[in-house]
């Protein structure tokens, strides 16, 4: 608790019943000035603020959502996303901070002239705040240290094609190489995990077939990749972090990792957690993504793996398209676009899971923001407490709704999750203090180092 003088006026006064604190959720007021926390006391202390806002009975107040995992797409292709499209429909899902993907903009962010170029299109137009992943591509190891240097979070490769051209994958040992390199500064390497030779060699997706997209993407091909970043990991010393897990047998390697030292950590996503191979029906291509959403069986497991820490976080995976190139019309998933765009809904979609699994809203919380803040560096996000942004959301664990993608602020109308009936409601979201009207873009750029 701070000790604040009697006479402090703040810019801003959050009380309520129920504020997730590092202690759980507490009856607590906060007291918010120049966009920081100064202040966080028991409820009745009476805080002074110019502005003062007091949650209703059945509001909690929780930190900002960090995605670490967001494809905006923004130069090159901004008719599949854009910053300001991206960025409303964050802090409309109590996202307050992203970190953007090097792909699938034009040119991808493989560069400091192409890092420059993203931040001055993203310039002026965020409403939260946004970070850089750089990649790592063939040929371009040496463009590392300038790229880290210039305040990217780390680095993402591919270990197959990425879908896009212009963003070739590394094969292992090239990944080595610049997993190697990055252990010199400590910075981390950020992989897409599915062997290449494996996809190859798997069935053909094509025709309107789940189960025929299914065994394109077999389990292990990623279970075969996962090893070869654990191993490479080892011998380099690195820090590497799996993206978007899907295949739960790679679970027990995993943690074996863990406990021998590997410096790793592992992501999985909201439609990995919700959806089931199952229940998707011939054609729905707005389910297709790569990885794949895989049987129950295996979704219990990743449950599993996130409770008992294997999983250390829950991000979006946000990989909007335009509608076509989800080939709506034939449902065809050989040709559709593989991403799935639920950026605005991943705080209801986890929060409904998890509470009819028994699982209270902290280890969410925890999960979907302090967690993405320590993998990423942001040592003043995901967290209320005292010297942290004061990144807000107001949320609403009891209140429903049903997801209409027309009412999204993803710039695409398409969404597996349309018509289903969520828990959890966003009201209001803040950024340092300041209420997000989807008006004014108050986001700021982020480096590394210096958020």
């Amino acid at each position: 608790m701070s000790d604040p003088t009697p006479d402090v006026e703040y810019d801003l006064v959050v009380r309520g019943e129920r504020i997730l604190t590092t202690a759980g959720f507490r009856p607590r007021e906060i007291g918010i000035t120049d966009g920081v926390i100064r202040a966080l006391e028991p409820l009745g202390h009476e805080l002074r603020g110019r502005e003062t806002v007091t949650l209703q009975d059945d509001e909690a107040l929780l930190p900002g959502l960090v995605d670490s995992h967001v494809h905006v797409n923004e130069p090159g292709r901004t008719e599949w996303e854009g910053f300001a499209s991206a960025t409303k429909a964050a802090a409309a899902g109590g996202v307050t901070t992203i970190i953007d993907m090097p792909l699938n903009s034009i040119p991808p962010t493989v560069s400091v002239d192409a890092l420059e170029l993203k931040r001055s299109v993203a310039a002026d137009q965020v409403f939260v705040d946004v970070g850089f992943w750089g990649g790592a591509i063939p040929g371009n190891t040496s463009e590392l240290r300038a790229m880290h240097d210039n305040g990217v979070f780390g680095f993402k490769c591919f270990l197959l094609h990425a879908g896009v051209d212009e963003f070739p994958h590394l094969d292992a040992d090239e990944m080595e190489v610049d997993m190697a390199e990055l252990a010199g500064y400590d910075s981390v390497l950020i992989v897409h995990a599915e062997d290449s030779r494996a996809i190859d060699r798997a069935p053909s997706a094509e025709g309107d077939h789940y189960d025929r997209f299914l065994a394109s993407r077999p389990r292990g091909a990623e279970n075969i990749a996962i090893a070869e970043v654990i191993e490479r990991a080892r011998w380099t010393g690195a820090r590497a972090h799996i993206l978007h897990l899907s295949s739960s047998d790679a679970l027990p390697m995993i943690a074996s990792a863990k406990r021998d030292g590997v410096r790793l950590t592992v992501e999985t996503c909201p439609h990995y957690l919700t959806l089931l191979a199952e229940e998707i029906p011939h054609g729905a291509t707005a389910f297709k993504c790569c990885p794949p959403i895989r049987e129950a069986s295996n979704r219990e497991l990743l449950w599993q793996g996130l409770l008992d820490g294997t999983i250390d976080c829950v991000v979006s995976d946000h990989s909007p398209s335009t509608l076509d190139l989800k080939d709506l019309d034939n449902g065809d998933f050989a040709v559709a676009w593989g991403g799935v765009a639920s950026l605005q809904l991943g705080l209801p979609l986890v929060w409904s899971e998890a509470r009819r699994r028994n699982i209270p809203l902290e280890r969410v919380v925890q999960w979907m923001s302090a967690r993405p803040a320590a993998l990423a560096g942001l040592t003043r996000k995901g967290t209320i407490a005292i010297g942290f942004d004061a990144d807000l959301s107001v949320f609403a664990p009891d209140a429903a709704f049903v997801v209409d993608v027309q009412r999204l602020h993803h710039k695409n109308p398409l969404s597996p999750y349309h018509g289903r009936a969520l828990s959890g409601v966003v009201r209001d979201t803040y950024l340092r203090g300041q209420r997000v009207d989807f008006e004014q873009p108050l986001g700021q750029l982020l480096r590394r180092g210096a958020a």
